[in-house]
């Protein structure tokens, strides 16, 4: 997540013991307080979540909500055990449509005077 390397963790050493001097202890102290209680009002706003939404939702997790997971996990997984039966299964379409890769050059598509 941060690419900080030795050089540039050593400046920010320096340059915190000479910004905050003898209060550096208290000031981390204070930090990590900060950032529990952050993470323990993150956890119990996740959790009232899950409560209000009801059992429906019992396996409803936040982190599927980020776009980058969403995208994973609904359209590059492949679930088709999970998909519902469409009303269009097992139809054959109506006609035999030809892509652009299935045509010969300079060969035209096919083309429907009715339907223009």
């Amino acid at each position: 997540m941060f690419d900080v390397g030795l050089g540039e963790m050593l400046v920010l050493v320096v340059l915190a013991l000479v910004i905050f001097g003898d209060r550096l202890p208290s000031v981390a102290g204070q930090a990590g307080r900060m950032l529990r209680q952050l993470r323990g009002m993150a956890d119990s706003a996740k959790r009232d979540l899950q409560e209000g939404l009801g059992p429906e939702f019992k396996d409803f997790d936040i982190a599927d909500l980020h776009p980058k997971t969403f995208v994973r996990k609904h359209l590059l997984e492949d679930n088709d055990d999970d998909r519902p039966a469409s009303r269009f299964d097992g139809l054959e379409p109506a006609y035999s449509s030809t892509g652009p890769d299935d045509l010969g050059y300079g060969e035209r598509p096919p083309f429907d005077s009715e339907a223009t």
